[in-house]
């Protein structure tokens, strides 16, 4: 940004040599929830040193960290709170992680993370309401209930303890959203004049996001939905020995990754059968095997990338002895 003290990641690679009299303009086009994923690829990384003994190295990408949820906040025009609800959710995430970090690297709280968790916290809470029976809105705009909402936020809310809010935001999901025929959950469904419109389309990252909010309430209820999902997964949205679809576009250059974040905890849960750890290692192998070699130019694209090749060095394959649990 050009700023001291900040930083912010550029949406598309630079040229080497810029043409004469251009200069990058970071204010021009804003993808709020790239930045938070980013943010998390970069807490991805302190993680991992701090986890191998390194911690001059993992205080390095703290600090980086701090930076990028200092430049988002700048960028946002000095504000955390954004017009869509799963924007704020995915950094409301971000953010926690990055607190969480800083406990272990300083013994304190990270300021700025605290403020932008109250901030989002808030919003996610006044975002909800009871019509379509309950449910997040996707935007201020509210005439849409989603699975990118509803899930982070559920994820979010389980992860402080709050398991009622987490739970009625699960149970809302797999009422409205969840599909018996294939296992997995549906996009949305849209208040029109006409009444309720659901909308089909089918998500990687919306199944990801479920999964981890499922294992984090740990009840033994969302644990056997949660088995039942990553089967649904590999069934659905995998081609052996490929791995995990991949969406295209800007926004969908991310979405494959989010999943693999999760898949990746599934596999190291031991509350789940060994069978089912078995499976989502070997989606997120065999992702990372998919993409492994590819060069991208694009910020989304490049953050999937590292979250999927984090993700499969994270990942632990059991036994096939191993009994199911």
């Amino acid at each position: 940004m050009g700023l001291p003290g900040t930083w912010i990641g550029s949406l598309h690679a630079t040229p080497t040599a810029p043409a004469p009299g251009k200069r990058p303009r970071p204010w021009s086009e804003w993808h709020y929830w790239w930045q938070a994923h980013y943010l998390d690829a970069i807490l991805d990384a302190a993680f991992r040193e701090l986890h191998s003994g390194h911690r001059c190295a993992a205080q390095r990408h703290w600090r980086r960290a701090n930076q990028l949820l200092r430049g988002i906040l700048l960028r946002n025009f000095g504000r955390f709170p954004n017009y869509f609800y799963d924007d704020m959710a995915w950094l409301l995430l971000a953010s926690q992680r990055l607190n969480g970090l800083s406990q272990q690297l300083t013994a304190r709280p990270a300021l700025l993370a605290t403020l932008a968790m109250r901030a989002l916290a808030r919003q996610l809470v006044r975002g909800q309401d009871e019509k379509l029976g309950g449910g997040l809105y996707w935007s201020r705009k509210r005439d849409f209930k989603n699975t990118p909402t509803n899930a982070p936020a559920a994820l979010y809310f389980a992860r402080i303890a709050d398991l009622s809010t987490a739970t009625g935001l699960l149970d809302w999901l797999r009422r409205e959203l969840y599909r018996t025929s294939s296992g997995l959950y549906l996009d949305g469904i849209r208040l029109t004049a006409g009444g309720p419109r659901t909308e089909e389309a089918i998500y990687t990252y919306n199944q990801g996001t479920v999964l981890g909010a499922l294992l984090a309430t740990g009840t033994a209820e969302h644990l056997a939905q949660a088995a039942s999902l990553i089967q649904a997964i590999n069934d659905q949205l995998a081609t052996a020995a490929q791995g995990l679809r991949l969406e295209s576009g800007g926004d969908g250059n991310l979405f494959t990754g989010i999943l693999c974040r999760y898949l990746a905890l599934a596999a190291n849960d031991e509350r789940l059968p060994a069978e089912t750890r078995r499976t989502a290692a070997r989606l997120v192998r065999d992702t990372a095997s998919q993409i492994a070699d590819r060069v991208e130019t694009q910020l989304s694209a490049a953050t999937q990338r590292w979250t999927i090749l984090q993700a499969a060095g994270r990942v632990s394959l059991p036994p096939s002895h191993l009994s199911a649990k």
